[in-house]
């Protein structure tokens, strides 16, 4: 049972909210709650609930009210409202009821969690001078958690995430001094020192004029830090993201000091696989950092990977990830991101080393403008185009030198090289002068202490005959050799497990994802090939192959199909498991999956979409290698399994998904299949604006879903088509198409579809003037989704009831529906749904006569849609910034965002979005450019 208090009174009996009744019973329980845990006489209980007005009959009145609420309690299994002499007293733990659970938190200084719970404005619903009394104080405690969490961020780096909640407080108390200094301290964080002394000079001026006093201390002392310039925090920390330095590096002196003088902005480093490449790359790195005071950036490109090199778009993003400030996603296409990556440099002196590059387009847009910054590539091609046409500088890399190489063997192995020298050239010759080989066979030589090099030698030339290349001049051959011996020295379990993991598609492994390959144990097997260099430790539980040996353990692998079939049971298991936290209402929309093994710990939404987000570039490099060897049918369920995960800000990511599960279903004859993946694919080019792409692929999909006879696919195709229709702008027609979804749904008892339907048909019909309808569908939507857990849906829901009551002039109401839509919004991570809210919460406070809170609202809004690249957001937030900008009597700025509106929806085709910018430019200058 939870007690809520900081919002409406409520009570939730199993996470659902149960009648509280009518409000002087709200505020009896309002007073227990706020008491809970003490006795409060029911003297005491009257004042509070009538003040000086209590009527003769008060008594009787509180006796009726504790009894009802008894039989309201009266669902758990203990009865928590107690009778005292004298009066009542409510007995719940601090964490049950909101108000103490939020001081607890504050207490411990968890600000953030303790904001986290609050809902809108306290005690609604409840009237009278005590609950007015009580409200004054609870927003008291609330600002001074705001300003706990936002020194707490302030301090940690993130500054942007506090910047619109610390002007809002400061707008809503302009003298609580306070918020002033940390709002100072933010600007003055964020790179705004200008802004930071206007705030102060604005708050002293209010000090003086309506208080007649001086600024405090902590304030005076804020305003000191911003004119001596001192304690500036960045607002994201410095890239530093080498790899570690290669311990006992030897040798390529001459490679060394061609890099220190090289005057070349790009340097490519190439030669044969096993030269040691990255090595010498890292090691040189480390050398000059201090050349690159603002960062050093390092991507693994794995261009020669047998399956999956990262594409350019996905190496923006890493990128990128690390550049942009917190919080803020990279755009969705390549061109775009590109130029965000060279804008975020630009100024900068920054190193970015480029691994493992297969070709000169992999590279191109990865170059930054910078001439301050310098591009270290590695690469076995030799990357002409790269010389050729941008000017780099190329630096081939052979093999050691023979003293380089004997060199590097003592440095791992010690003297035993020294006592043996005729030996240890052997062993150096056989390993082909490559420091990877070297490194491999040193660590074989340091396992077997009581083993002489000449025995070791002895044992490898054996087994040169049996696998090296027929060419016994190819250097990879010695390395072939190599891996082979390393693994005789294993334990069988390690063996198997090394030529398994070659399977893995993706760029890394975590350990229940190598458990679900092997189909046993594998602890002690990835601690021994951990030991052994065959692999290494990326992160916490996560380990990467050098391509090299990935190649060669793919070569061994047995029982491939199998391991396989595990591997993918795993990721549909775990990818179904998070889904299931973040939108248990959508389980039944989703493919079922019986986990076949142990999942990820994703017990709340957090973890959920850590596991999602962190292991998103192995689920798309599945779903694509599943297609494309023999299993086409995991893609496809994988595909629908993270449909609404990959629609809240993965664009990319769900273009490539779902091309490739409509290519996977289409060989699999699956039309079902086919229009789901056309479905999704419809929504994503929707959301950035290209609507004739996605009325394409919706019309595909409705026939292919009429002619397979599946009625759920049809109610889909058309609920979208019906989504288009209304963003363009055309809600008679977007009326009848959800009418027509609606229809199906209902008829299939989805309740979940029907849910959808009706939230978005409620938002058309009160555009359409039919506010009564629109009501009607809006609640029961709501109703539905909170019956089902659907908190997803109960979010748009909530959207959709308070657009309707935005158009009964209920605008506090509307608003306050907004607030509790982007509460749920922001604890599922779904961005897009977030910046609709946001965009829709703009529009409320602006007519509720509050400036400032809209204008940043529809400016977060507008950050998020251009994070995602959605163009139809973008213009709504424009022409949401237009009209509070015009509200305030900004003209200018007004005419400068419809303009932006005007034209961003011409190109997208949203009527609806065209006539706001109309309507805010005025007659005869609506053309783009006027």
């Amino acid at each position: 049972m939870e007690f809520r208090v900081l919002g409406p009174v409520e009570v939730l009996v199993e996470g659902r909210p149960v009648p509280a009744g009518e409000p002087r019973q709200r505020a009896v329980l309002a007073v227990l709650l706020l008491e809970a845990g003490r006795p409060v006489t029911l003297d005491t209980l009257i004042d509070r609930v009538w003040g000086e007005t209590a009527p003769p009959g008060a008594r009787r009145s509180v006796y009726a009210y504790v009894a009802r609420l008894r039989r309201v309690l009266g669902a758990a299994d203990d009865q928590p409202l107690i009778r005292t002499s004298g009066g009542y007293l409510l007995d719940a733990d601090p964490q049950q009821v909101d108000v103490l659970w939020f001081r607890t938190l504050l207490a411990r200084g968890e600000a953030g969690a303790a904001l986290d719970l609050w809902r809108g404005e306290p005690l609604t619903g409840v009237n009278g001078p005590w609950a007015d009394r009580m409200r004054r104080t609870l927003r008291h405690e609330h600002a001074d958690a705001v300003v706990a969490w936002a020194h707490a961020e302030i301090r940690a780096g993130r500054v942007e995430t506090v910047l619109m909640p610390l002007s809002d407080l400061a707008e809503e108390r302009p003298t609580f001094e306070p918020a002033g200094e940390a709002l100072i301290r933010a600007l003055h964080a964020a790179g705004r020192p200008a802004d930071a002394l206007v705030r102060y000079d604005r708050i002293r001026r209010l000090l003086r004029d309506e208080l007649g006093a001086d600024p405090g201390p902590a304030l005076r002392a804020a305003h000191q830090a911003v004119l001596r310039n001192e304690g500036i925090a960045v607002t994201r920390p410095v890239p530093a993201q080498l790899p570690g330095d290669v311990p006992a590096f030897t040798g390529r002196a001459a490679e060394l000091a061609e890099l220190d003088r090289t005057g070349s902005p790009i340097v490519c480093l190439t030669g044969t696989p096993g030269a040691g490449k990255t090595a010498l790359a890292v090691h040189w790195a480390h050398r000059a950092r201090d050349r690159f005071p603002d960062g050093q950036l390092y991507v693994n490109l794995r261009g020669f990977d047998p399956e999956q090199p990262v594409t350019p778009l996905e190496a923006l993003g890493i990128l990128l990830a690390s550049v942009l400030p917190h919080g803020r996603a990279a755009p969705a296409g390549l061109d775009e991101r590109a130029a965000q990556y060279r804008t975020e440099l630009a100024g900068h002196r920054m190193l970015v080393v480029l691994d493992n590059a297969a070709t000169v387009e992999q590279v191109r847009h990865l170059l930054p403008g910078a001439p301050t910054c310098a591009v270290l590539v590695t690469s076995r091609d030799s990357l002409a185009g790269l010389v050729s046409v941008h000017g780099a500088r190329r630096i081939p890399l052979g093999v050691l030198t023979a003293p380089d190489a004997a060199g590097l063997l003592r440095e791992l192995v010690g003297e035993r090289v020294t006592r043996e020298p005729a030996a240890a050239a052997t062993l150096v010759e056989q390993c082909a002068r490559l420091p990877l080989a070297l490194r491999i066979a040193a660590e074989l030589a340091a396992s077997r202490p009581d083993a002489t090099l000449r025995a070791l030698t002895t044992e490898l030339a054996g087994q040169r005959r049996l696998d090296l290349l027929s060419d016994s001049g190819d250097p990879r051959a010695a390395v072939r050799a190599v891996f082979s011996w390393s693994l005789r020295h294993l334990p069988a379990a390690a063996v198997d497990l090394f030529a398994l993991l070659g399977l893995h598609p993706g760029p890394w492994i975590d350990a229940l994802a190598a458990a679900a390959l092997s189909g046993r144990p594998v602890r002690e097997p990835l601690a021994a090939l951990t030991r052994a260099h065959l692999i290494h430790r990326v992160a916490d539980d996560r380990y990467g192959l050098h391509d090299l040996l990935r190649a060669y353990a793919a070569e061994r692998a047995a029982d491939g199909p199998a391991a396989l079939a595990r591997l993918h049971d795993h990721y549909l298991g775990a990818a179904s498991a998070a889904m299931q936290v973040l939108y248990p209402g959508e389980a039944g929309r989703r493919p079922p999956v019986t986990a076949t093994g142990p999942v990820p710990d994703v017990a709340g939404p957090e973890a959920a979409r850590d596991w999602l987000h962190t292991e998103l570039p192995n689920l798309t490099a599945v779903a694509a290698h599943a297609a494309a060897h023999g299993a086409p049918a995991v893609t496809v369920r994988l595909a629908a399994i993270l449909y609404r995960y990959l629609d809240g800000d993965q664009h990319s990511a769900a273009v490539v998904v779902f091309e490739t599960a409509r290519a996977a279903a289409r060989d699999l004859g699956d039309e079902p299949g086919e229009a789901y993946a056309l479905n999704a694919l419809a929504y994503t080019y929707a959301q950035e604006g290209r609507h004739p792409v996605a009325i394409e692929r919706l019309e595909e999909a409705l026939r292919l879903s009429s002619r397979a006879g599946d009625e759920v696919g049809e109610a889909r195709a058309l609920g979208n088509l019906a989504m288009i229709e209304e963003q363009l702008g055309r809600y008679e027609s977007a009326a009848q198409r959800f009418e027509q979804a609606l229809h199906r749904f209902r008829r299939l008892g989805d309740r979940t579809g029907e849910a959808h339907v009706r939230t978005r048909l409620a938002s058309v019909e009160a555009r359409l003037g039919h506010v009564g309808t629109a009501r009607g569908h809006a609640e029961r939507a709501l109703a539905m989704h909170r019956r089902s857990g659907h908190r997803f849906g109960e979010a748009w829901a909530l959207n959709s009831l308070s657009e309707v009551e935005s158009h009964r002039g209920r605008h506090a109401a509307a608003a306050d529906g907004h607030r509790q839509a982007l509460a749920l919004f922001r604890e599922l991570g779904h961005r897009s749904s977030q910046a609709w809210t946001l965009d829709s919460l703009g529009v409320g406070e602006r007519r509720l006569g509050r400036f400032g809170r809209a204008r940043e609202h529809h400016r977060q809004a507008l950050e998020i849609f251009d994070d995602l690249g959605e163009r139809f957001g973008q213009a709504s937030a424009l022409n949401g910034l237009g009209e509070t900008y015009d509200a305030c009597g900004d003209r200018k700025r007004a005419l400068s965002a419809y303009r932006r509106a005007f034209e961003l929806a011409v190109r997208t085709g949203a009527r609806d979005q065209q006539a706001r910018a109309r309507a805010g430019i005025g007659e005869g200058e609506a053309e783009p450019g006027h």
